[in-house]
């Protein structure tokens, strides 16, 4: 039986998105336990207003504090160590659940995911990865937001992940792997694309080259590769063009008669590409990197939504991603990529350095 603790508490909604879903997928899954961490009276109260039974698939772990979506990550780490976001996390830590989900602040997650569970070895920091819909089914793309300045031999790490989590849940063979550039030419690219391509070409898997924006969404990359900044702020833009698009028809078929007439016809259409980009479809991010399973939704995100970053944690539980992404790195560990160091490096090291102040006294 999969256990799966979640952070009751978190995002916009909280407790009135997180227990209907969570109820949603233990229908479909009667192998599978819900912890429910947060504040035990008002999650009691939740339920019965929603008329629900926490029967044996529930569990409700008490925590006293809550992470606030605007909460600096610093001080939640350092001053929350009872809210529901933490205590998910150790539940994990303790081998209590195999998984967290939470739509908790990103910054607040991802520093007390680091902190309790650690990176795997060969892993200098975790990474964000999420599907992007695209022509061939979907795309997985990381870093999404969790380092901004990337060295090239993080990219290298974050190209093992990608590839080691599009085989395990899409169950595609040599997944192919692409740098994000801004264009196909070696001589184009800054100083750490052009050297973490020079450490993929050695890489024991499908990487294909340099990637450029328009080939994400094609089926001719499966796993795009990039810095925590590019990243987000690729993502960013994907999210605003779907909602101008959106605005945009709507306006479109509501200018005249003819025009709705002409939408009612178009209706079984539009609903058939509205399935295929529902961004609900691709919620739930995981931070990849960690010796435990964690996944972020979006802070926004409904019930449907919330549900499906269960459903991707389970099956992340079911295909042990972090195991796999271990033995993916062991072969590397000792090799010769690993051994050099370059400025990046020198840089990553020095805020690792920061980092590791504020876990002694977190």
């Amino acid at each position: 039986m999969a256990t799966i603790a979640l952070d009751a508490m978190g995002g916009d909604f909280g407790p009135e998105v997180v227990i209907p879903a969570a109820v949603h997928v233990v229908k479909k899954h009667s192998d599978i336990h819900i912890i429910l961490v947060g504040d035990e009276p008002r999650l009691r109260d939740c339920a019965e207003q929603h008329n629900i039974d926490l029967d044996k698939h529930f569990e409700i772990q008490h925590a006293s504090q809550v992470v606030e979506m605007h909460d600096d990550p610093r001080l939640a780490l350092r001053k929350k160590k009872d809210s529901s976001m933490r205590v998910a996390i150790n539940i994990v830590k303790e081998g209590r659940a195999q998984a967290v989900v939470s739509a908790g602040n990103t910054g607040a997650l991802m520093a007390t995911a680091k902190f309790v569970l650690k990176t795997l070895p060969g892993i200098d920091r975790p990474a964000i990865c999420s599907a992007i819909p695209s022509y061939g089914g979907h795309t997985h793309m990381l870093d999404l937001g969790a380092n901004v300045d990337s060295s090239a031999e993080q990219l290298f790490q974050f190209a093992v992940m990608g590839s080691v989590l599009a085989e395990a849940i899409d169950s595609t063979h040599q997944p192919k792997v692409g740098l994000l550039n801004i264009g196909s030419e070696d001589v184009k690219g800054n100083a750490q694309v052009k050297a973490a391509n020079k450490l993929l070409q050695g890489g024991a898997f499908n990487y294909i080259g340099y990637v450029e924006g328009d080939d994400i969404y094609t089926d001719k990359v499966d796993v795009v590769v990039c810095d925590g900044f590019v990243g987000n702020v690729s993502l960013k833009t994907m999210e605003g063009v779907a909602r101008m698009i959106t605005t945009m028809m709507r306006e479109e078929f509501g200018k005249s008669l003819l025009s709705k007439l002409s939408g009612l016809l178009a209706w079984p259409v539009l609903k058939r590409f509205k399935k295929r980009v529902d961004p609900r479809m691709y919620n739930g991010a995981s931070m990849l990197g960690l010796t435990g399973i964690v996944i972020k939704s979006h802070g926004s995100a409904d019930i449907f939504s919330f549900a499906n970053a269960i459903e991707i944690a389970l099956l992340e539980v079911e295909k042990s991603v972090p195991d796999h992404i271990r033995e993916s790195m062991e072969p590397l560990l000792n090799g010769a990529n690993h051994n050099k160091k370059t400025d990046s490096e020198v840089v990553s090291k020095t805020t690792d350095r920061d980092e590791t102040r504020l876990e002694t006294e977190a």
